[in-house]
């Protein structure tokens, strides 16, 4: 953390260059403001890149007032993160800032929901602007913000999914795909992985194969999960099995383009087919890379053989854009294209928006038409003005400033040096992913590959959040961190994110030690 605008005079005021220009200290001055300042005293904190935004004075609730209204007002389900939740207040770019003035490098994106950056000058300038125009109709009067943004998004998606539908949630668009499926194809049995997840509403639970999302009374009927094929944790894996710079620590004697763990993958997939579904079936869900469960990544070609075998049983086949769209993995705009594939429908939320709630759903006309015949489809909110204008401004900042290409560059950086963590230290198992989104499995020790335990993941994640490093957690036991920032990040903010991550665990291991 580093003390952004504690103890500053008033009179300072707010300086805002191009988001992808060099980040400079505003102050060069009051260097003692810009020092890395910690709360653990056994290493030098690592020293945190400088920032050129300077955020507002906090002046809300105190901090105890918000816990306290927290808990007598909000939902008692448990989701915060640390032992003394963060109280945020601004957001710039990479960064963000908590009441007491602490900056932050925000390397989880608001669960991979932030694209661009917070507060994007480009976009907050569009939503102001529309602000002031027209918020609201209703899709029951035309406005030019819905087509604008319809005809930008349609050019970016190949032939033949055309047709989209404008709705407000990841989970809300994941809930219409499963009814276009069933519509289209008159069956009802649907596929998702294990560790998969599509959402909690009471339709899109079925499809989300994590324990902590599961009822115990009945919900999301007629949906079938089918083992995830994790090439680090499943009982199947070797060296050249995914789209990445970094593969498993697993040998294999697979020759090139032949990958034996795909094989075994695809014959549990097959016996799922034969024996817990109908002959018939109306579709399968997948995510590019799994998103909840760790940032897990497929065997290459397992996709491309599974949609044949769904397509076989008069199935659609979903593909999740929820977290791996809009150029996040670097080498494609869309998380499917990463695999070859032609889905019949795509669904796409979070980073479509940069944290304003918006999604959509992508498909045929075929099987749009299928919908239309079977129910009134209607949102009240999808595709408000305030949303589309905001879209669009995301879609054009991603390619003016070239987004796409610097998540491959530099999530390809990042990638290959957590990768060499992972070769120092014993504890972390397995670094995978694609672009900027990387997941990193922490374990007992790599020949088990046991989980490391929770108590030992919390201190590892509240130390990085002391020395200024936001991470996400994920994984069936909790037991990997999500790094996934947004993607106007530099190399320079991969080094000092290295660093913390490295001098967390070098803290964790020394205090194992005693």
């Amino acid at each position: 953390m580093i003390l952004a605008w504690r103890h500053l005079p008033r009179t300072l005021h707010q300086k805002i260059s191009s988001p992808r220009t060099p980040k400079t200290c505003l102050f060069p001055n009051l260097g003692t403001f810009w020092r890395s300042v910690t709360k653990l005293d056994l290493h030098t904190k690592p020293r945190m890149p400088p920032c050129d935004f300077m955020p507002e004075r906090y002046q809300s609730l105190p901090y105890k007032r918000v816990l306290e209204i927290h808990e007598q007002h909000l939902s008692p389900v448990l989701t915060a993160y640390f032992p003394k939740p963060l109280l945020l207040h601004q957001g710039h770019m990479q960064w963000l800032f908590d009441y007491e003035g602490n900056r932050y490098l925000d390397f989880f994106s608001g669960i991979v929901t932030v694209s661009v950056g917070h507060c994007h000058p480009k976009v907050n300038a569009v939503a102001q602007k529309q602000l002031g125009r027209l918020w609201h109709v209703s899709a029951f009067f035309f406005h030019p913000a819905s087509y604008e943004y319809a005809e930008k998004l349609s050019s970016l998606l190949p032939e033949p999914l055309k047709v989209i539908f404008l709705v407000n949630s990841g989970s809300e668009a994941n809930d219409l795909a499963m009814l276009m499926a069933r519509a289209h194809s008159k069956n009802a049995d649907i596929i998702s992985f294990r560790g998969a997840y599509h959402g909690c509403s009471p339709y899109t639970i079925g499809l989300s194969n994590v324990g902590a999302f599961k009822m115990i009374l009945p919900s999301g009927m007629s949906c079938q999960s089918t083992m995830c094929p994790d090439v680090f944790r499943g009982p199947w894996g070797g060296s050249h099995c995914r789209d990445s710079p970094v593969q498993t620590i697993r040998k294999c004697s697979c020759a090139p383009g032949c990958c034996q763990a795909k094989d075994q993958y695809i014959e549990q997939f097959k016996d799922t087919l034969n024996t817990s579904v109908a002959k018939s079936i109306a579709g399968f869900f997948a995510e590019p890379i799994q998103g909840v469960n760790g940032f897990v990544q497929y065997p290459q070609g397992f996709l491309k053989e599974a949609f044949e075998l769904v397509r076989e049983r008069g199935g659609v086949c979903v593909v999740d854009e929820v977290q791996t769209g809009f150029g996040r993995l670097g080498s494609h705009f869309w998380g499917f294209q990463t695999h070859g594939v032609l889905p019949d429908i795509v669904t796409m939320a979070k980073g479509i928006g940069n944290g304003f709630p918006m999604a959509a759903v992508v498909t045929t006309p075929e099987i749009a038409k299928s919908l239309a015949k079977s129910v009134l489809q209607f949102s009240t909110f999808g595709g408000n003005p305030m949303a589309c204008a905001i879209g669009k401004a995301v879609l054009e900042v991603i390619k003016e400033e070239n987004l796409q290409e610097n998540s491959q560059e530099v999530g390809t950086y990042m990638l290959l040096k957590f990768a060499k963590l992972r070769d120092e230290f014993e504890i972390i198992g397995d670094v995978r992913g694609k672009g900027l989104m990387m997941g990193v499995e922490m374990v007992k020790d790599k020949m088990s590959r046991q989980p490391l335990p929770r108590e030992e993941i919390n201190q590892i994640h509240e130390d990085c959040r002391h020395m200024g490093l936001i991470i996400g957690r994920g994984g069936i036991f909790s037991q990997t961190f999500r790094i996934a920032p947004p993607m106007c990040i530099s190399k320079a903010e991969v080094d000092f994110a290295v660093e913390v991550f490295r001098s967390a665990v070098i803290r964790h291991m020394e205090r194992q030690a005693k």
